[in-house]
């Protein structure tokens, strides 16, 4: 008689844990992979000192499994605040919501920025991106994003 109470209590365990792993999708230690491709890349020149200049890059977004079917798309910010180094705000926006990014960065051959927050199943999300250029003509990165919260 005690195997059935036991029984139940084990399966409750085992039901709420699933549940709990499968709702938190981007809690702590969740990694996202994914590659991108840039559309087009404006710059406004603010004057001679490049202090002021904005960059605007429009990218397309792509899955681990597949770099022909896009699954986003995003828009990076940037703002110069010296020759050599700018301010920079992404938003990257993916088919079950956002995730939003900022930082300062000198290149953007290999740079990480903060997650910021984000919206639908990244509402909150917090941690880091690390983006490494894997070609230039056209533009194309590897993002790594590592939510922790």
């Amino acid at each position: 008689m005690v195997a059935i109470p036991l029984g139940v209590v084990v399966a409750t365990f085992v039901v709420g844990w699933a549940a709990d792993v499968t709702h938190e999708a981007t809690g702590p230690g969740a990694v996202t992979r994914l590659t991108d491709r840039q559309l087009d890349m404006h710059r406004y020149s603010a004057g001679n000192s490049g202090a002021g200049d904005v960059e605007i890059a429009n990218l397309t977004l792509y899955g681990s499994s597949s770099a022909t079917r896009p699954i986003g798309h995003a828009v990076l910010s940037c703002t110069f605040v010296s020759r050599s180094e700018r301010s920079c705000d992404g938003t990257y926006v993916l088919p079950r919501g956002m995730i939003i990014t900022g930082g300062v960065l000198k290149t953007r051959l290999l740079y990480t920025a903060a997650i910021t927050g984000g919206t639908g199943l990244y509402n909150n999300a917090r941690g880091t991106l690390t983006v490494t250029a894997k070609g230039l003509k056209p533009r194309r990165e590897f993002l790594l994003f590592r939510l922790s919260g």
